[in-house]
């Protein structure tokens, strides 16, 4: 599924872009992905959207989160402190912050991969068509093996 979304990230600059689903799932098809991992992202999307839709009761900024059991079953140590890292630096606000936690929790399945968090964070910006700085995307994009320190 995170490639389906990589894919759509890379190849449709906002979500008005894309086609309609049934046009997009011919076409991801055609591109070689799996017709299950297709209908899994285009779930996944739906519910993006309608989260997108719902930031509107999000907390107010400046608000303290605590962390269901559930919650930190699917966002480990990692994921967490990633997540309060990019609050932090003032480009994940709470509305922002509560569509990563509804998408991760959507993954399912145990503790979602900081990799695929990072996924989940640059399709929320590209769901209200925000552009993250560049310094976000490098810590979204580039593992830190090879970042080099100047």
């Amino acid at each position: 599924m995170f490639e389906v979304l990589v894919y759509l990230y890379e190849n449709y600059w906002r979500p008005d872009a894309c086609p309609d689903p049934k046009q997009l799932s011919r076409k991801l098809s055609a591109v070689g992905f799996d017709n299950d991992e297709i209908q899994d992202a285009l779930r996944w999307l739906d519910g993006l959207a309608t989260s997108a839709e719902a930031v509107a009761g999000a907390p107010v900024p400046g608000s303290m989160r605590i962390y269901t059991d559930a919650e930190r079953e699917v966002l480990d140590e990692a994921s967490l402190g990633f997540i309060t890292f990019l609050e932090s630096a003032g480009v994940l606000p709470a509305p922002m912050r509560e569509m990563v936690i509804d998408r991760a929790l959507a993954v399912g399945n145990g503790p979602i991969d900081l990799d695929d968090l990072k996924i989940i964070v640059l399709m929320v910006f590209w769901s209200l068509g925000e552009e993250p700085d560049a310094l976000i995307l490098d810590e979204l994009f580039v593992d830190a093996e090879d970042r080099v320190i100047h």
